[in-house]
Order: structure tokens, then sequence, then C-alpha cells
């Protein structure tokens, strides 16, 4: 996992709510052996339809995702994950999300930064104004701010979480930070445990 401080990029305003994991990433996805290609069935139904916000050119590029409340309802699949992050995205930005879908982001290193819905429909209104309007998430500060309208807004995440984004360590990567402790309780195990 990469180690992630500041996040500045342009949004694509998904304004839809109760986005489940199966429109993140339809269960023919889940097939697949490799750990790539995932952004291809990214909202992959959704897509089909021209005016479906991602068709737009004007959020060509776009790395977060501002969306509604109750993002990534539904089963947990981390492919979800991988899908968004493989189209580009570091970020969703939402009133709220599942409990299942942000303990996937937070061990695969997208964040889930989570504010009032009032500052989604502002950072909406701030994208509908200027598809190239700047957001930035501080992951030290745990803020996210959209300078041009004067937008700065915390978010909670708790101290663990946001050690593991300033460092950039998954589940191995903080174990492997005990690897002193391990390697002195292996060299004192009784031989015969093996």
């Amino acid at each position: 996992m990469k180690s992630v401080h500041v996040i500045t990029g342009r949004g694509l305003p998904l304004k839809r709510s109760d986005v489940d994991t199966d429109q993140i990433i339809p269960a023919e996805w889940l097939k697949r052996v490799e750990r790539t290609g995932f952004e291809k069935g990214l909202f992959a139904t959704w897509r089909d339809d021209r005016q479906f916000v991602m068709n737009d050119a004007r959020y060509a590029g776009a790395s977060i995702i501002v969306a509604g409340p109750a993002f990534g309802v539904g089963s947990s699949r981390e492919h979800a994950v991988w899908a968004i992050q493989q189209a580009g995205f570091d970020a969703v930005i939402a009133p709220s999300f599942s409990d299942i879908f942000r303990n996937n982001c937070t061990k695969n290193g997208l964040v889930p930064v989570e504010v009032p819905e009032a500052t989604v429909h502002r950072i909406w209104e701030a994208i509908d104004a200027d598809p190239n309007v700047e957001i930035t998430i501080d992951m030290t500060r745990l803020t996210v701010e959209v300078p041009a309208v004067g937008i700065v807004e915390s978010f909670p995440i708790d101290a663990q979480t946001q050690h593991r984004f300033l460092n950039g360590l998954d589940d191995i990567g903080i174990t492997l930070t005990h690897a002193g402790k391990i390697d002195a309780y292996e060299a004192t195990r009784p031989a015969w445990l093996g």
C-alpha cells in the first residue's frame, strides 16, 4: 500500500445514494483470478447509459468520487475498492459508507472521506460550476478542502487508520513492523514446537 499524505484532484459528482457493491462492480467480475483489469467493470451497468457521469468528458481524469449517502452498501467485496482504484480514483467523499466497504477501503489504500451531506452538496455545486475545481484531502490534518469556494471540512478517521495511510501500511506491513519481536520470540521457542 502506498502512503497517503495529501490527495489533490478533481471530483466526479456521483449524485446517487445507496450505491451498492454490485453496482460498483457487478458479480460477473468476481470470477477473475487476477487482481487487475477491474476498472473496466466499474459501474459497468450504468456506463451503458451515455448520460452517466463517467461518460461525460468534463470529468475525465477525475481522481475523487463525490457520492451521496450510504456508499458501498451490500456484500463485502474488495473488488469494488480495486475497481475504483484501478479506474484512477484515490478517494471517495460521501456522507456515509457501509462499515464493510469502509474497512475494505482502509486496508487497500482508498481513502473514505465522510462529511455532512450539506458539504457534499456544496462540493457538487462547485464541480457543476467548474469541473476543473480542485479538491484537497489532507490525511495529516484530516480535512477536505475546496479552496476556490471556501470549503474546509474535517472528517473522522481513527488514529490507527490514519497511521496506516500516512505510513502506507496494509495488514502485512503492520505485521512486519513487529518483525524484531517475532524473531526474538521464535529464537526462544522450544524446538519441539517446530
